[in-house]
């Protein structure tokens, strides 16, 4: 089973690092370093599918992939 695309990128204005998952709408996070922000992100990703489970909401299957994957999968 594949999971869901991650990313970690430097935010100068937040001073920090954001973590966030395309396939989940609004699922992000903060850290003061690469690894914070992706445990961070990891605790948001639990508590997103949780809440929509909850909530009987659908939870989108993992689709995003960046175009560098995409043109080696070909």
């Amino acid at each position: 089973m594949s999971d869901y695309h991650i990313n970690v990128f430097f935010s100068k204005e937040d001073g920090g690092y954001i973590a966030d998952i395309p396939d989940l709408k609004h699922c992000s996070a903060f850290g003061a370093t690469p690894e914070k922000a992706l445990r961070e992100v990891l605790k948001a990703k639990q508590a997103w599918i949780a809440a929509a489970r909850a909530h009987r909401k659908p939870v989108p299957a993992p689709r995003y992939k960046p175009a560098i994957y995409q043109v080696a999968s070909r």
